[in-house]
């Protein structure tokens, strides 16, 4: 059945592609939850008023995301381009993708935990440094247990987001159903290669948001 509906497509390589994407998606959503968390942190313990009131390294931190946040991420992709391969030893492959991942989306993620932090109830926070609670015991035990559902709830964003930028990623050779979409699909005029590709990106995307969601849902006491 499926043969008949897409003849042109490699079912062998449709799985690798999609294993490719799968890959690049949880490891840059792994390292982009850990830099955007501590990023969105400092940004909020740095601020006026707070623990670590610091308006230098707040502006810098700040400065950091803002750049890099803005930066178109297929242009972002080229200026890494160096980088990348110093770092990887080749600008190919899912691994060449994950700098650029990485370094694109966590500073989007570390202003949704800014976001986050900030809906907190001062009053909360005010109450544990009364009682003399450290830094490290107020990040562990009130800010993030407060804001939980909103940093799940970020992080599906941000995953969702990751999804397509591997898409992007594959036109430069990153691999992954994006490079099985442009190279064996739109480059040779096979529709039916670029629609199951997309189809399993959405597939993809679906799963991600039903986790998400579900997840949220269950972190949220209100």
């Amino acid at each position: 059945m499926l043969e008949s509906l897409f003849p042109n497509v490699d079912w062998d390589s449709m799985w690798e592609a999609t294993v490719e994407t799968l890959y690049m998606t949880a490891m840059s959503t792994l390292f982009t939850f850990v830099i955007g968390l501590v990023l969105g942190i400092i940004l909020f313990l740095t601020a006026p008023r707070q623990l670590w009131a610091n308006k230098v390294v707040n502006w810098l931190t700040g400065a950091f995301v803002n750049i890099f946040r803005s930066i178109p991420f297929i242009i972002l992709i080229i200026l890494l381009i160096p980088f990348t391969k110093f770092l990887i030893g080749t600008i190919r492959g899912p691994n060449a993708a994950l700098p650029a991942l990485i370094i694109g989306a966590a500073p989007f993620y570390a202003r949704m935990v800014l976001i986050a932090l900030k809906e907190i109830d001062k009053g909360v926070i005010e109450a544990a440094r009364s009682m003399g609670a450290t830094t490290k015991t107020i990040i562990l035990k009130v800010l993030l247990p407060e804001s939980k559902p909103a940093l799940i709830s970020g992080i599906t964003v941000t995953a969702i987001a990751l999804v397509g930028y591997t898409a992007m990623a594959g036109i430069i050779g990153a691999g992954g159903l994006g490079t099985l979409a442009f190279l064996d699909g739109f480059q040779r005029s096979r529709e039916d290669v670029t629609l199951m590709a997309t189809i399993l990106i959405l597939v993809i995307v679906f799963a991600i948001q039903f986790i998400g969601d579900f997840l949220t849902t269950k972190a949220d006491k209100r």
